[in-house]
């Protein structure tokens, strides 16, 4: 009988499929269709011989067959012919043909209520509060100009978002309370939902501020770096001592009082926390149980910047991280880990995959002065200025470089096997890095695609567990 043989004709081996091991499974990622595999080690030997080449010769097999034999080569190969026939294997890229780059339509805010702060954080890239400008505080006028734009310019789009940032936001409340009911009364006039998060040091917080943001059903981002040590390093007061003693009862008076939901705890990490599953571990042992862990932003010279070097160490934690994670679902103690919540299916629409987070284009950050900026991180970057909340954008051609920078049209994106799911990188990190958009960091590369790995390990460990 003759063997079934998958067609490799048209298959680029570096973007179309990824085979990788990750603790204890050998997956096979087809990266167009998103189908997931676990393979056994003469699969992975097949895949590795034929790896480059667009038909399948033997030749290129000799050492697999000398291992396993011809009759466990030839089963393996029938087995890539049929997942290819079902559509689950040696898939081609579409996506590039049929993507369209998003019509400038804004949908989210990020509004920077308050250019200060009652931390200085040593990481910090707001510089402790005022992005390289002057302290100050956002006045209702210029919020409610901020919100009047962001419904003028939604367009048909049915929910818009806004984000209380800063700085720190609560420095503000007041104004944040005024904006929250002026939204409100936009979006009903409008006939749209609108959402609103609030990012929060925690060292603000008050029953009156708790139960206005519960009341009201506003998601909130906590930060909280893990244990005392790694928290008080870099999260200090501006007298310089740490401020893990004060503002974890605050944060946890806030998520007891909305029965765990609607938060997320966002950890930073940086070279001094390697061991940053540590970290997670101790949050979960203070009864938080949606977590978010974030590498630090900072200049590549900074002593607490990630390193190339420091991958391996990170993709031993994001190992340990994803058995943990595992572990405590198979015991009936489940958390949410952000970076894990991977959908190979059902996930993002196609442009929210090839796009990203749609800085400058559906998403921007306003400053206290109703300056525009493509996103919070690039606020103060006086080349990045778009426009001002009362006359719009001033300047559509920067908007247009940042509508273009999507996947494809950056080179070392295009090819990569985790384009669909990092979505080309984070725009300031590349800034940051390389100067230039189209050019991704390699550091956050290497981080995306081992927390990106240790994802589907979490979905393939977890379907396996669940199937026997």
């Amino acid at each position: 009988m003759t063997t079934r043989l998958p067609d490799l004709r048209d298959v680029d081996w570096q973007a179309d499929i990824h085979c990788f091991t990750f603790n204890d499974l050998r997956l096979l990622l087809d990266v167009n269709s998103g189908a997931l595999h676990i393979i056994d080690e003469p699969t992975r030997e097949v895949l590795q011989g034929l790896a480059g080449r667009n038909c399948v010769e033997y030749s290129a097999l000799e050492r697999t067959i000398g291992l396993y034999g011809r009759e466990v080569v030839d089963e393996v190969l029938a087995d890539l012919a049929r997942c290819q026939e079902e559509g689950s294997l040696f898939t081609r890229d579409t996506a590039a043909r049929l993507f369209r780059p998003p019509e400038t339509v804004l949908q989210a805010l990020c509004l920077h209520v308050s250019h200060d702060c009652n931390l200085r954080c040593r990481y910090c890239f707001a510089g402790g509060g005022p992005f390289g400008g002057r302290r100050g505080l956002m006045s209702p006028a210029v919020g409610r100009a901020a919100m009047d734009l962001l419904f003028r310019l939604a367009g048909r789009r049915q929910r818009v978002e806004v984000d209380f940032f800063g700085g720190e936001p609560l420095l503000n409340f007041a104004t944040v309370r005024e904006l929250v009911a002026y939204g409100r009364a936009l979006a009903a006039a409008a006939g749209k939902e609108i959402r609103f998060t609030l990012t929060t040091n925690g060292l603000g917080l008050t029953p009156e501020i708790t139960e206005f943001l519960n009341g009201e059903g506003i998601s909130v981002i906590l930060s909280l770096d893990g244990r005392p040590e790694t928290h008080d390093r870099y999260r200090r007061l501006p007298g310089g001592g740490g401020s893990y003693g004060r503002v974890v009862p605050r944060i946890k008076a806030l998520t007891d009082a909305r029965d765990h939901g609607d938060y997320w705890i966002r950890a930073t990490f940086t070279r001094d926390n390697l061991d940053f599953s540590r970290d997670v571990e101790h949050l979960l042992d203070l009864g938080f149980r949606f977590i978010s862990l974030e590498p630090v932003v900072g200049p590549p010279e900074a002593p607490y910047s990630l390193r190339m070097e420091d991958v391996p160490a990170l993709r031993r934690e994001y190992s340990r991280l994803a058995d943990l994670y595992c572990r405590a679902r198979e015991e009936g103690r489940p958390f949410e880990f952000f970076h894990f919540n991977l959908d190979l299916g059902g996930g993002p629409c196609l442009t929210k995959r090839l796009y990203g987070c749609g800085a400058g284009v559906s998403y921007m950050a306003v400053t206290p002065d109703g300056e525009l900026y493509p996103c919070h991180q690039l606020v103060g970057r006086s080349e990045f200025r778009l426009g001002r909340v009362q006359e719009g954008i001033e300047r559509p051609h920067l908007q247009e470089e940042f509508r273009q920078a999507y996947v494809y049209r950056k080179p070392r994106c295009a090819r990569c096997w985790a384009r669909f799911y990092c979505s080309g990188g984070c725009h300031a990190a590349a800034l940051a890095s390389t100067g230039n958009l189209r050019e991704p960091d390699g550091v956050a590369c290497a981080i995306q695609q081992t927390r990106i790995e240790a994802s589907l390990y979490v979905l393939a460990k977890l379907k396996a567990n669940f199937s026997s």
